[in-house]
């Protein structure tokens, strides 16, 4: 087996200073990085002294690698453009500097790329792109030594706000090619010694957009691979970083070395700014992955993740409690096989919490409110997939962005049983977080986190209400003056950002009846295609998507046309 692999991002000096409104963290964002003075000294300076911040935090409590983007700023090729060659070279020299920052802590260093990332030069030459990769990472890791791996991922490009000087755009559309591609680069890290990470996650674009929850399209795509320079990396489920998903059935089925992906900065549920435990969800999935053959570690993402205005730092200042929690709970968990109650309150010592009883009661509550407030369980508990996606089971809300319309109304009354119990959880949910405001200031916690918890999450018990209540006009005046006074409380300029509320009540055109029935057309509850799905949902969609993306782009909201890589990229 390859030695244990415990990798955090190490992304999160990189943002320090970033003004934008919204960040997009799925990457370091280069064009905020400064290569000219006299700007330059001061912000890499800086970012050394987070960096040295960050590992020695991150080396303290048992993690023995980091994750950075990327190998395409830093490899150098002769057919790139001038400018584009002498930033590359400026790159090169400051991380140089940073790997010196990471090694010193005994941190191995792992970098993340794109298939493909290419520029004008590079297209306008015609390249062959799996060829010309194999040839930069030959030459890259020839030339940079620090660098003990490679983290390549094949089904996801860059968003759509990326401005960048490399553009990033998905080229593997079969599982065939993905073999070929796999055995085309494992000679290149065997002959330099060195580990390629392969991630199987995909936004449902192409034939390979199932790879990673569908058994045949996996084992098609690791056919004949035994490499030992190779490293599966898995999410956790078969959708993002969600609750109520079932552990990846995939890391039962190869015996090449795995790792599982882990995320404790919650993309969806908050991103740290209130708890959002996940004890005890990853403690089910540590215990079912003890009977996994060849699992050597896991990749935890502390910072990456999400199009949000939160910019919490972790292990670098001390804003970011919630986060550093749940990633020093996750590395005990699979690093140690330790019990969520001894990691707490491990934890708890380290941060010299007065009473490490009531954090534990504090974690308990926030597990309980986030699955039953933050999700709608009746409807996160249902296994639905719409055509190479498991579709996510949370449904109204969307990074910072909660929804309170008829149509969601609407969808939810469809898949709902009990409604009723629906209204009592809300009812609940509230009340426990009144008792977390308590157990924060017992536990040495930030009460004003549990703060604006509650103040978010009312908003969600009104909006259960709206879908599970009785039709009431003075209900929908109510929502108004909440968003109004959360709003107001939490100024766009002030200190703490918040969620952005979408309000919606015209009625839904469609009657009920044909709802169900285009429900029933286009989303399945098994995994395996149905026929319809291969005349219709696969294909026909497609092609009536493009249509009305060309025709009339409005009927497209607008969060779902250019956050990330856009909608689209789920009918391709």
């Amino acid at each position: 087996m390859p030695t244990p692999l415990h990798l955090i991002d190490a992304i999160g000096p990189f943002f320090r200073g970033l003004q934008r409104r919204t960040i997009n963290w799925s990457k370091i964002p280069f064009d905020h990085l400064q290569l000219h003075e006299p700007e330059r000294t001061p912000q890499w300076t800086q970012i050394r002294a987070d960096l040295a911040t960050f590992a020695s935090r991150v080396k303290d409590i048992g993690f023995n690698a980091v994750s950075l983007d990327d190998v395409t700023h830093l490899a150098d090729h002769e057919w790139y453009e001038p400018e584009i060659r002498a930033k590359i070279t400026a790159y090169r020299e400051e991380f140089s500097r940073c790997f010196e920052t990471l090694q010193q802590h005994g941190l191995a260093i792992y970098l993340t790329m794109d298939f493909f990332s290419s520029t004008p030069a590079i297209r306008a030459r015609g390249v062959q792109p799996d060829v010309f990769v194999r040839d930069l990472l030959d030459r890259f890791l020839a030339e940079l030594p620090q660098v003990a791996g490679v983290i390549i991922r094949i089904g996801e490009s860059d968003g759509r706000d990326v401005k960048d000087d490399f553009h990033s755009e998905l080229l593997i559309k079969q599982p065939s090619q993905a073999n070929a591609f796999l055995k085309l680069l494992l000679p290149v890290f065997e002959k330099h010694h060195r580990v390629l990470v392969f991630r199987t996650w995909t936004v449902g674009a192409y034939a390979i957009g199932d790879l990673m929850w569908h058994r045949d399209t996996f084992t098609q795509v690791l056919d004949g691979l035994t490499s030992d320079a190779l490293i599966v990396s898995m999410k956790y489920g078969e959708s993002d970083f969600f609750r109520y998903l079932p552990l990846n059935r995939n890391f039962f089925r190869t015996k090449v070395a795995k790792i599982i992906e882990l995320q404790t900065r919650r993309e969806y549920e908050g991103c740290g700014e209130y708890p959002s435990f996940v004890g005890w969800e990853y403690e089910r999935y540590a215990q079912e992955l003890r009977h996994a053959e060849n699992v050597v570690g896991c990749m935890v993402w502390c910072q990456t993740g999400g199009w949000v205005p939160f910019r919490r730092l972790a292990f670098i200042n001390d804003s970011a409690v919630w986060t550093e929690l749940n990633t020093f709970v996750t590395l005990r968990l699979f690093k140690d096989e330790a019990h969520v109650e001894d990691a707490v309150r491990e934890f708890a010592q380290r941060r010299h919490c007065p009473d490490d009883r009531a954090l534990l009661e504090l974690l308990r509550l926030s597990d309980e409110v986030i699955r039953e407030l933050l999700y709608v369980e009746d409807f996160a508990r249902q296994k639905l997939f719409f055509r190479r996606v498991r579709i996510p089971p949370l449904l109204q809300v969307y990074w910072h962005n909660i929804f309170i319309s008829h149509s969601v109304r609407r969808v939810l009354r469809f898949f709902v049983q009990d409604p009723e119990g629906c209204l009592r959880a809300a009812t609940r949910s509230l009340e426990r977080i009144t008792q977390m405001q308590t157990l924060a200031a017992q536990a040495g916690m930030p009460v004003a986190d549990i703060e604006f918890m509650y103040d978010t999450f009312y908003l969600l018990a009104m909006a259960r209400e709206y879908c599970f209540g009785s039709d009431d006009e003075s209900l929908i005046e109510r929502i108004r003056t909440a968003k109004k006074a959360y709003k107001a409380k939490y100024p766009k300029n002030g200190p703490r950002y918040r969620y952005r509320v979408k309000l919606d009540f015209k009625p839904l055109l469609l009657q009920p009846r044909y709802l169900a029935w285009g429900i029933k057309l286009l989303f399945r509850r098994q995994r395996g295609y149905r026929i319809v799905d291969r005349l219709i949902t696969l294909h026909l969609l497609s092609m009536i998507y493009r249509v009305i993306a060309k025709r009339r782009p409005r009927w497209i909201p607008e969060f779902a046309r250019d956050s990330a890589m856009g909608v689209d990229a789920v009918f391709r």
